[in-house]
C-alpha cells in the first residue's frame, strides 16, 4: 500500500492537499494543482505601484483577488486521486464521525429533557407573575424590594440618578394594564405586525406560556391566554413549533413545520380580514344589490396561520417559481424566529420588555446613511450583471431555520453586559 504513495524519507511533513509535490505525490497522474499568480511582497507592490501606475496595480490586484475567490469551494483534485486503499480509511473516519453524531444527538436529547425539567420549576415564578399582572394577587413588600434593588443597580449602571418611589403606597389592585400588549409592542419584529386594529383585542391578553413536548416528538408550544372579548371565542389561542429527527451540520435541531389553533372569529370580527361593500346592477332587471367581499387584512393575528414548508418534491421541481420559493422561505424563517423570540426572550423577560429595558440589549444593526453613496445607471447594470453571473456560477441551497442552540438560550441581559 505504501508504496501507492511516494514519500521522500529525508522530509518530517507529511503530504496533504498543501504542501504533495507535483512531481512525487498522488496528483502527478495527468491531473494539475490549480495555480494562483504570485501575489507581490510589499516593497515589489510599491515598485509596481511606481511604475504601472495606481490603476494598473489595482487591475492587477484584482485579477488575483478574483482568482482566489474562483477557486474557494472547488476541489483541488487531492481526494478524487487517492488510491483506494486509502479512500477506503477516508470511508471509515465518515463511519465514525456518524457514530459521534449518534452520540450528540442522545446529547442534545438530554439537553430538551433538562429543558423540560426546569420548566417544572419555572412554572410557580410565571404564575406569580401572571397573578401580579392580572391583581388577583397583591404583590408582596419583598417582591417590591427586590424589584427597587434592581431598578437602582440599573440607574448606576446608566449612570443616572435612582428615583426611588413614594412610601405608603400600596400595590394596585387591578395589577398592570396592558402589559402584554405592551411588553410585544417594545419587541422590533413583533410590533410590526400589531395593527391599530388589533391593539384593543391584545389588551385583552393575560398571560403567555411556553410548554415543551413530548421528548419522543420534540419542539414546543406556545400558549396565548385571553379574558373574555368581543373578538373571538377561544379562551386560549396556541402556537405548536416542531423540530426534525435530525440535527443540522452545526449540531442544532431544525424545524419541521408550525401548527395554529383555529381562532372561532364572532361575527364581523374577524380581525385578518377586511371586508368591502359593493354596490352591483343586474344587467336585465336594473335591480341593485350590496355585495360584502372579504380581503386578507394584515394583523398579528395571522401568526396563527402559519406558512407550510414546500415538501421535498417541490423543492426539486423545475417548474415552480424559483422567488416563489424564496418569498416562501423568507416567511418561513420569520416565522420561526418570532417563535424562537417569544420562547427564548419575551417570555422569560416580559417585564424587561415592557419596561423597554430589552432595548437596551437590542442588535437594530443599521446602517450609517455615510456609508452608502448613489449608483450610476452604468454601475447598476454591472451589479446585475454580476449578480447574474453568480447566479449561474453558485446554485442556490435551500436554507432550514435552525432552533436556537441550547448555549445561546435563556441568556441573561445582566451576564451580557457584564462580559
Amino acid at each position: 500500500m505504501s508504496s501507492n504513495v511516494p514519500i521522500n524519507q529525508s522530509s518530517k511533513t507529511a503530504p496533504t492537499p498543501v504542501n504533495t509535490p507535483l512531481a512525487t505525490g498522488v496528483l502527478s497522474g495527468g491531473l494539475s494543482r490549480p495555480t494562483v499568480p504570485d501575489v507581490a511582497e510589499e516593497g515589489e507592490v510599491e515598485e509596481l505601484s511606481t511604475g504601472l501606475g495606481g490603476a494598473t496595480t489595482a487591475l492587477l490586484s484584482s485579477l488575483v483577488q478574483g482568482k482566489i475567490a474562483g477557486l474557494i469551494g472547488r476541489s483541488s483534485g487531492y481526494i478524487e486521486a487517492l488510491p483506494v486503499p486509502i479512500k477506503l480509511n477516508v470511508e471509515a473516519l465518515k463511519g465514525v464521525d456518524a457514530s459521534y453524531l449518534e452520540v450528540y444527538k442522545e446529547y442534545k436529547k438530554e439537553l430538551l429533557a433538562l429543558e423540560k425539567k426546569y420548566e417544572e420549576k419555572y412554572k410557580p415564578v410565571f404564575e406569580r407573575r401572571k397573578a401580579i399582572v392580572n391583581g388577583t394577587a397583591e404583590a408582596s413588600e419583598e417582591e417590591i424590594k427586590k424589584g427597587e434593588e434592581v431598578s437602582k443597580k440599573d440607574a448606576e449602571e446608566k449612570e443616572e440618578e435612582y428615583e426611588p418611589l413614594e412610601k405608603g403606597e400600596k400595590p394596585a389592585k387591578e395589577g398592570i394594564p396592558d402589559f402584554w400588549l405592551t411588553a410585544l409592542r417594545n419587541h422590533v419584529g413583533i410590533s410590526d405586525l400589531i395593527t391599530d386594529r388589533d391593539a384593543p383585542c391584545l389588551s385583552h391578553l393575560t398571560d403567555v406560556r411556553v410548554v415543551q413536548l413530548p421528548l419522543d416528538k420534540p419542539g414546543y408550544r406556545l400558549e396565548f391566554e385571553f379574558s373574555k372579548n368581543d373578538w373571538f371565542e377561544n379562551d386560549v389561542l396556541t402556537k405548536t413549533y416542531y423540530y426534525r429527527e435530525e440535527l443540522d451540520y452545526s449540531g442544532d435541531f431544525m424545524y419541521a413545520k408550525a401548527e395554529g389553533s383555529e381562532i372561532k372569529w364572532k361575527d364581523d370580527k374577524d380581525l385578518t380580514k377586511s371586508f368591502e361593500i359593493k354596490k352591483q346592477r343586474n344587467k336585465n332587471t336594473n335591480r341593485t344589490r350590496l355585495v360584502r367581499k372579504a380581503h386578507p387584512a394584515e394583523s398579528f393575528f395571522n401568526f396563527f396561520s402559519p406558512p407550510t414548508p414546500p415538501a421535498d418534491d417541490e423543492e426539486d421541481d423545475e417548474d415552480r417559481d424559483e422567488e416563489e420559493l424564496e418569498e416562501l422561505e423568507d416567511r418561513l424563517a420569520l416565522d420561526y424566529q418570532i417563535g424562537e423570540d417569544f420562547k427564548e426572550r419575551i417570555i422569560p423577560r416580559a417585564i424587561d420588555f415592557f419596561t423597554g429595558k430589552a432595548l437596551d440589549y437590542e442588535d437594530f444593526d443599521e446602517d450609517d446613511e455615510d456609508d452608502y453613496e448613489d449608483l450610476d445607471e452604468d454601475d447598476e447594470d454591472d451589479d446585475e450583471d454580476s449578480e447574474a453571473d453568480s447566479d449561474d456560477d453558485v446554485p442556490v441551497r435551500r436554507r432550514i431555520p435552525r432552533a436556537a442552540p441550547a448555549a445561546q438560550q435563556n441568556v441573561d441581559p445582566q451576564e451580557c453586559k457584564q462580559q
